[in-house]
């Protein structure tokens, strides 16, 4: 599965600590993350992260862009709903994408654990099926 990270600045600790706990699920799958996200995941797991650009910059474009061509199948985007700002990835942006694209999408940790836990059981493996119809 192809997992993507993005987090805004207040939350990078947050995606590391998350990264860090789960990095024996996250080994087995494919990573992406807006370009800062995954250099920090990348430093605290040792896991290869394909990285963009940065959100601000244009990472969460690119992001958005693999949503829409079926090559995400969970997206896990921590961001800090009172300090949404142009410096920070578009938060409405990929929520929609993930909407009308039928991406899981965790907005918060206790969301992010559950999908974590239900690829591990292989809750999520209908997204392998989806994508080889495309």
């Amino acid at each position: 599965m192809n997992i993507g990270f993005i987090s805004h600045n207040s939350k990078k600790s947050l995606i590391e600590d998350f990264c860090i706990a789960y990095k024996g699920i996250l080994a087995k799958h494919e990573l992406y993350a807006t370009g800062t996200t995954g250099r920090r995941i990348e430093d605290v797991t040792s896991l290869r992260v394909h990285k963009f650009l940065a959100g601000s910059v244009g990472g969460d474009k690119q992001f958005v862009e693999m949503i829409e061509r079926e090559e995400l199948d969970l997206v896990i985007f921590f961001y800090n709903p009172s300090m949404i700002s142009a410096k920070e990835p578009d938060v409405y942006q990929v929520i929609n994408s993930c909407d009308l694209y039928n991406v899981p999408l965790a907005t918060n940790i206790a969301t992010a654990e559950a999908l974590i836990l239900s690829l591990a059981r292989g809750d999520l493996d209908w997204r392998e099926q989806l994508r080889k119809d495309y």
